[in-house]
Order: structure tokens, then C-alpha cells, then sequence
């Protein structure tokens, strides 16, 4: 699959209306490869495209506070080969402009938001400065989360079920690695040196009271921990002078600080090599394809006023993907089977049934997602039974024609004969059986005939047996006259 040379809009927020760009969809249909999804998060002008364009392995590409109308937001991907995990593809997410005051109309952030977690499997979150108080609140969006995305149908939940759901939030959502940027202090706490994610687990610590205040300063934490255990933190100072910073992208690696770039070197190997695959409900690798099928489903969930369930995605995308692997199979054995030449023997007609038969299973399988009850698979083998006896007929039909076809040609010289009046004569008969036991022996020497031949055969030795007797009881006849002829000659005598 060619991959794209910059980003491409995966989904729109135009007007408060989310919706799925096509083309970005139609694209990701054609990636067979699992994905590593890393989706981005944080305000505008936080430093994401640097990094983002460091993990395309590129220098320029996201660039969205400068190159993108305001009217446009959503969310933006880019997908290129995976440096480290051979036969995967990198897919990078930036949630563009989230909590962006200048751009008004902030309703869908937090659905943006959500669906960077729903279609990702390690969400980076951007921010500047320190992690204080502000830079957790400003993660306000976690703690709607349970709002916003259900593990289970309703239909298929209970009240009791609720601290169960919560828990299996953890199964689902992705690693969390916070990137902190233009970090000027000293990374102590209470005058003790720290390392980066000790000093985030420090700004995660919670608060003891029950109080008010203290329980909207928990929350927010209580929900990455326990959202997110596994945690991951980054450490950038300001890569360059004040003056040269509206200029990153252009700027070349050595003209950036020696520490930045090393940080940024951990970053890009912290997530090309701990990023897993994104997996969905009961551990299933997600390929592009599937991505794709995932991403309409919550978007178009969110723009009926339904809250995506990850659970209906999963049925959903199941239907969709195990329809087309039975349509695919379907096609491995029709285009197998079209490619004999018709007729052939049973054997062969058997034999050949069987090899694709099991090819198109193998493909089948191949592409069949969370089809644990085989119902797709008895779906497939049903169609190919139709298909099978389609082509029985097919080779049947073609058996008789070629079988009809020979025997016309083989008893033309007899037909002539008999027209000549060749056979009407005394032993004529004889000779008639001799022509006749030759066009059967010729007939069944001849190879291809198909599974009709001795059903054909027998037919036409039927048709022909009027005309046997007919030349029989002429040479009767003849041989009658000749002797009585021949009685009277002798009488003369």
C-alpha cells in the first residue's frame, strides 16, 4: 500500500458535526497489516507536530496550528511503516486543536477526545510547563470517560455490572505517556532528586478528606490511575531560544538542544518499541482494515446522540469483516473452479472441489474476526456447496454437448454410407455391425469426454437401433431374393 506523503483528515468536527472522511477510511481499508496506534493529545501550540513529525520519521508534515483553516477540526492521521515492528504499520493520530478557546465551540472535544482513546493503543498527552494542578484539570475529559464510551450493550449490563465495567476499562483503553514541554525547574520533590515518572506519579498522588475541594482534586487523578496503570512520563526542556522557536520545523537537529534531542530520541524508542498492537475485545490484533470499521462506527454512534460500546463495535466490525472473508473465500474457489476446462472426469471434478474448497476456507480464516460460533464458516461452506452443484450441472452439460458432438462426427461416414445405399446389399449387415463396433471403439478411445459419456452413449445406441434393425431386415430381404433368384437359375439346369 502506498502510504500517504502528509497527513490526512480521518475525522471532521465541522460545525459541531463529527463526521468520517472517506477517503482516509478507504485508504486504511487497504492496510492487511496490524496497527500500532498513537494518537496525540493537548491544546494548540504545544510542540505536538515535532514530535508527531519525529515519529513519521519525518521533519515536516502535522503542522495543523499553521496550515489548517479553524473552521476545520477533528482528528488527523498519518500512517507509514513501522521502524522497529516489521510487517505493522505506524498509525499517528493528532486530535487537533482540543481545548483551543480562539476556535469556539468546544462540545465536541470531549468526543474527540473519547475517540482518540476508542481508536487508539498509547495516548500521548502534550502539555507545557509543569504538572500542576492546571495541567491534570485541563485532562478534564477523563473524568467523563464513563459518560462517553460503555464496555457493554446495554441490554447485555446490569446495575451490579457498573464497578465490573469500570474495571474492564483498563482491558481496552491504551498505555498513557504524558509529554511535559519547555520544562524549565529542577525535576526535585521536597529537595530530592526525582525522575520523570516518579515526578508524575507525585502529581497524581491523592489528596486525603472527603470534602468538596478535595474530591474534585482527586478525581481527575483517580481516573488516569486508574484508566491508565500503565504510565509513562517525558521530560523536554524548550529545544531552542525563544526567538527561533516559531521556526521548529525548519530548524535542523543540531541546531536543537543536545538534551531535548536526546529526550526525543527516548520518546521515538519508548514508543516504537513498547506501543502495542491495538486490540479490541478478547484480545483480537486490529489491522488497518478494521481500524477503519471501528472509526465509522463510533463516529456515526456519536452522530446518531448514541455513546459508543465497545462491545456493538466489535459485533459490528465482526459482521462486516467475516461477511467479506465469506465473499472473499467465495471467490477463491469460484475463480479456482473457472479455471478448469470443461468437461471433466468426476475424479478430477472431485479433486478439484476439495483443493479449493480448502483454499477458500484458508482464506476464510485468514480474514474471519471473532467468529467463534462458525456461523460465517457454515455460511461459506453453504455457498460453496451451491456454487459446487452449479458447476456439477455446468460439467454435465458441457460432458453431453462434447459427447453428442463426437458421436455426430464419428457416424457421419456411416450416415453417408446408409445413404448410398453402401449397406444394401447381401452381408450388408454384417458390414453395418463392423462400422458400427468400430464407431464405438473410436468413441470410447477418445479422451475428455466427461462424466455423461456412457449416459450419451447409450442414448445414441438407442436411436440407432431402428436403423440396425432396418438394415438387418433389408439384408434379409435381399439375401431372401438372392436365394430364390439363385434357386431358379439352378432349376434351369
Amino acid at each position: 500500500v502506498v502510504q500517504p506523503t502528509s497527513p490526512v483528515c480521518l475525522i471532521e468536527n465541522i460545525d459541531g458535526t463529527l463526521r468520517v472522511v472517506q477517503e482516509a477510511t478507504e485508504y486504511l481499508m487497504r492496510i492487511n497489516q496490524p496497527v500500532v496506534v498513537v494518537a496525540v493529545v493537548g491544546l494548540y501550540r504545544t510542540g505536538k507536530s515535532y514530535l508527531m513529525n519525529k515519529l513519521a520519521g519525518k521533519r515536516k508534515g502535522f503542522a495543523l496550528g499553521a496550515t489548517v483553516q479553524s473552521k476545520t477540526k477533528g482528528i488527523w492521521m498519518w500512517c507509514v511503516p513501522h521502524p522497529v515492528k516489521e510487517g505493522h504499520t505506524l498509525v499517528l493520530l493528532d486530535t487537533e486543536g482540543l481545548g483551543d478557546v480562539e476556535k469556539g465551540d468546544q462540545k465536541n472535544d470531549a468526543w474527540i477526545f473519547s475517540l482518540a482513546i476508542l481508536l487508539s493503543s498509547t495516548l500521548v498527552y502534550n502539555s507545557r510547563g509543569t504538572i500542576d494542578n492546571q495541567a491534570v484539570e485541563n485532562l478534564q475529559y477523563v473524568t467523563e470517560l464513563t459518560e462517553r464510551i460503555k464496555v457493554k450493550a446495554p441490554s447485555a449490563s446490569s446495575a451490579e455490572d457498573d464497578d465490573a465495567e469500570d474495571a474492564q476499562f483498563v482491558q481496552f483503553f491504551p498505555s498513557f505517556v504524558w509529554a511535559v514541554r519547555d520544562f524549565t525547574l529542577l525535576l526535585e520533590i521536597d529537595g530530592r532528586q526525582v525522575n520523570e515518572d516518579q515526578y508524575l506519579e507525585h502529581a497524581l498522588t491523592l489528596k486525603k478528606g472527603r470534602d468538596r475541594r478535595t474530591v474534585d482534586y482527586n478525581l481527575p487523578r483517580e481516573c488516569i490511575r486508574n484508566y491508565f496503570p500503565t504510565r509513562k512520563c517525558f521530560i523536554f526542556e524548550t529545544p531552542a531560544p525563544p526567538e527561533k522557536m516559531a521556526h521548529l520545523e525548519s530548524m535542523t537537529e543540531s541546531e536543537l538542544s543536545p538534551s531535548f534531542q536526546a529526550v526525543a530520541f527516548d520518546f521515538c524508542n519508548y514508543i516504537f518499541k513498547e506501543s502495542s498492537v491495538k486490540k479490541v475485545k478478547g484480545g483480537l490484533p486490529v489491522t488497518g482494515r478494521m481500524l477503519s470499521h471501528l472509526a465509522k462506527t463510533y463516529v456515526e454512534t456519536i452522530a446518531s446522540g448514541g455513546v459508543p460500546c465497545l462491545e456493538n463495535a466489535v459485533l459490528t466490525m465482526a459482521q462486516i469483516e467475516n461477511q467479506a472473508a465469506v465473499e472473499e473465500g467465495l471467490q477463491v474457489y469460484q475463480r479456482g473452479m473457472q479455471g478448469l476446462t470443461f468437461p471433466v472426469s468426476m475424479e478430477e471434478m472431485s479433486n478439484e472441489h476439495r483443493n479449493w474448497d480448502s483454499q477458500a476456507t484458508k482464506t476464510f480464516m485468514s480474514r474471519s474476526f471473532n467468529d467463534d460460533s462458525g456461523e460465517y464458516l457454515k455460511t461459506l461452506a453453504d455457498a460453496i456447496n451451491k456454487e459446487y452443484a452449479s458447476f456439477l450441472l455446468k460439467n454435465e452439460d458441457m460432458s453431453e454437448k462434447v459427447c453428442r458432438q463426437l458421436l455426430s462426427e464419428l457416424s457421419e461416414d456411416m450416415a453417408n454410407k446408409l445413404k448410398n445405399g453402401f449397406y444394401a446389399k447381401p452381408g450388408g449387415y454384417e458390414l453395418y455391425c463392423s462400422d458400427h463396433d468400430n464407431l464405438v471403439a473410436e468413441y470410447r478411445k477418445r479422451p475428455k469426454k466427461g462424466v455423461k459419456a456412457e449416459e450419451v452413449l447409450e442414448n445414441f445406441l438407442k436411436e440407432k437401433s431402428v436403423e440396425s434393425n432396418s438394415v438387418l431386415q433389408a439384408d434379409k430381404n435381399i439375401s431372401e431374393k438372392e436365394r430364390k433368384i439363385h434357386g431358379k437359375c439352378l432349376c434351369k439346369y
